[in-house]
């Protein structure tokens, strides 16, 4: 079982049905903060949920629960009548159809959070449809933002999945708590990855609206249409990522490049394409970490493209401890930083069925009643515990 901390949610609790990708990641950050997470996973997952979520699934007592028997249903209907919130990510009427949906849980305790996930959200045309992150990104407008002028190009599954779903529910989450200090009352929330990844372009849906954004690809300031806001590849091959926007910066960066008497104004398009050149050209005269140790210290807001491998070594990551070692691996710690009550650090990820037992009683099942239950087959018991 995860240990009790003084996070900022430290005596809030938590059940989890266990899916994968943006639900698991919501209870992550949550247990993090201090939460108490428990995992409800089936006996027997698939492989490709344990390989999906297996850096998801870390730090939170894991028990294994068969929903399709009665036992199953009814073991996590009284977890839940002592929980704060339920978070759970299967397609609409799924957790209906096995009993432990929104009227059920709201009926066992009506001050209950129930938090779905999903990608097209409960209701519309296409909510019973399949789907993953490059789909609900495409159809919010979000992935037509990114990518070259020939196709758009999908950024892993950041969008959709982990910024407009995880995030977005555990601001639904946050607020319907905060909520409920006022009305005593629980509520549902309906957290579509589609409508976390339209809200994510608020800001370009409002530059478009007054003119101030083209509806394409690699012609705006903000997506790479810039000369001064891209990526360039350096003599190694590797690459550094420049950001000077603002005058004062642009100004850093042509220093920097030996580059003050260029012809043109920085926001004259009609140059932007001759500018490139140019950068291009300087930046392949050395390579990455060359030019990160030039511009080190400057405001011309050029910084090195780092792997996974490599961003946890660097200077500035290492001094602020954004990583800690898990098993011999980097892992970043949970996210912001709170100055009375930080946060867990990460720790393992949880077998399925580990803690069965132990989380049972802690929630207030005697010995007979969980002995009845594993012998039942409605729980399970993972023998190495």
């Amino acid at each position: 079982m995860s240990e009790p901390s003084a996070g900022p949610l430290a005596g809030i609790r938590v059940v989890e049905l266990a899916g994968i990708g943006p639900g698991p990641f919501a209870s992550l950050l949550l247990n993090e903060l201090g939460a108490e997470v428990i995992r409800i996973d089936r006996p027997g997952g698939s492989e490709l949920q344990s390989t999906v979520s297996s850096g998801l699934n870390r730090g939170r007592a894991n028990v294994a629960v068969n929903l399709k028997t009665a036992g199953g249903r009814d073991t996590v209907l009284r977890l839940v009548a002592s929980a704060d919130v339920l978070i759970e990510g299967n397609r609409p009427g799924v957790t209906e159809r096995l009993g432990v949906g929104p009227d059920d849980c709201l009926a066992v305790n009506p001050g209950l959070i129930y938090a779905r996930m999903t990608g097209w959200g409960q209701e519309g045309p296409l909510a019973h449809t399949a789907g993953h992150d490059i789909n609900y990104a495409a159809i919010s407008g979000a992935l037509h933002t990114t990518g070259t002028h020939e196709k758009p190009m999908q950024a892993v599954n950041l969008i959709a999945d982990f910024g407009g779903g995880s995030l977005y529910l555990i601001i639904g989450v946050l607020a319907a708590l905060q909520e409920r200090t006022r009305s005593g009352r629980g509520q549902v929330i309906d957290a579509a990855m589609v409508d976390g990844a339209a809200s994510l372009v608020t800001m370009l849906y409002g530059l478009l609206a007054q003119g101030g954004w083209k509806d394409e690809r690699r012609v705006n300031l903000l997506d790479g249409g810039a000369p001064f806001y891209d990526t360039y590849r350096c003599a190694d091959g590797k690459y550094v990522a420049v950001g000077a926007i603002e005058p004062q910066f642009y100004a850093a960066l042509l220093e920097g490049l030996g580059l003050t008497s260029i012809e043109g104004d920085q926001l004259d398009q009609d140059f932007w394409p001759a500018h490139r050149k140019i950068f291009e050209d300087a930046f392949a005269e050395r390579s990455r970490d060359e030019w990160a140790s030039h511009f080190d210290g400057t405001d011309a807001c050029v910084a090195p493209v780092l792997s996974l491998t490599e961003a946890p070594q660097h200077p500035h990551m290492a001094a602020r401890g954004t990583f800690a070692e898990l098993a011999g691996h980097p892992h970043p710690k949970v996210a912001p930083r709170f100055s009375r009550t930080p946060g867990l650090d990460p720790s393992p990820s949880h077998r399925v069925g580990q803690d069965t037992e132990a989380t049972l009683a802690a929630w207030g099942f005697d010995t007979e009643e969980i002995r009845s239950l594993i012998e039942s087959g409605a729980v399970f018991q993972d023998a190495n515990h």
